[in-house]
């Protein structure tokens, strides 16, 4: 298993890149990515399937939120998506591979896979083997991470030069609607977790007696989503280092 490199714990990472809508800089642009490098955040992206099986970095299964069109993003094929224009701005829908060529190892690139079963369970493959294509002679450091633990169980076989860890959190009935109880008791209990190299756990839930056992084995801890100097600070309490957004996190030595 390979260690999270050293920079994805001492540099605050900037969630779905440095995003700031007011700004033309939506979350998961290149715009945003752009803005991350030049202040010397880590980036953290997510990563769904394109109709013809390639990466696409987007964190809806729909394009409504983001986009003017709406529709889930399976349908459509990586050209079509790369057209469609990101609400409040000049940008469009980037691949995996665009974001590659322009971070260019400048920094610490985290990526979350997100889950393609529809349930967190086995019927993965696609997502996690398009990406593999897409870092394969990638220099820069990376991480990935995925909620689903088939997934990441994947990614490590794939990439086993890549830090990969899981995505945690409560699992609670009101965040996640459709997954049947069964399959939320045994997430929130991160079984899976000992087999990778980290995990990155929602902030509310950093308490959680099996992320303090995995802390104390020696699993780096990240933490989603940081939005304020004030939660960050308690955070840390148990985090390792934090994802954040809407505020500028404060970099060591900056």
């Amino acid at each position: 298993m390979t260690p999270l490199p050293q920079p994805f714990v001492d540099i605050p990472i900037a969630h779905r890149a440095y995003h700031d809508g007011a700004a033309g800089r939506p979350e998961n642009s290149l715009a945003a990515i752009r803005a991350a490098i030049a202040a010397g955040y880590p980036i953290e992206i997510d990563l769904q399937l394109s109709a013809d099986g390639q990466a696409v970095v987007f964190h809806d299964y729909h394009l409504d939120r983001m986009t003017p069109e709406k529709g889930p993003v399976r349908l459509c094929t990586a050209a079509e998506l790369g057209r469609i224009p990101l609400n409040g701005s000049d940008e469009r829908i980037p691949m995996l591979r665009d974001v590659l060529s322009l971070v260019a190892g400048r920094v610490p690139l985290l990526v979350e896979i997100k889950d393609q079963d529809g349930a967190m369970g086995p019927d993965v493959g696609a997502l996690e083997q398009a990406t593999t294509d897409a870092l394969a002679g990638y220099d820069g450091p990376v991480a990935v991470m995925s909620f689903n633990p088939h997934s990441a169980a994947l990614l490590a076989h794939h990439l086993p030069d890549r830090a990969v860890g899981l995505t945690t959190c409560a699992f609670e009935a009101d965040d996640w609607p459709l997954l049947p109880p069964g399959v939320r008791t045994r997430l929130a209990g991160l079984p899976d977790a000992e087999h990778l190299a980290f995990i990155s756990h929602l902030a509310r839930d950093l308490g959680n007696p099996r992320v303090a056992e995995l802390k104390a084995g020696g699993m780096p801890i990240l933490c989603w989503t940081i939005r304020s100097a004030e939660a960050e600070a308690k955070a840390r309490r148990i985090a390792d280092n934090i994802t954040f957004e809407g505020y500028p996190a404060a970099r060591p030595g900056a």
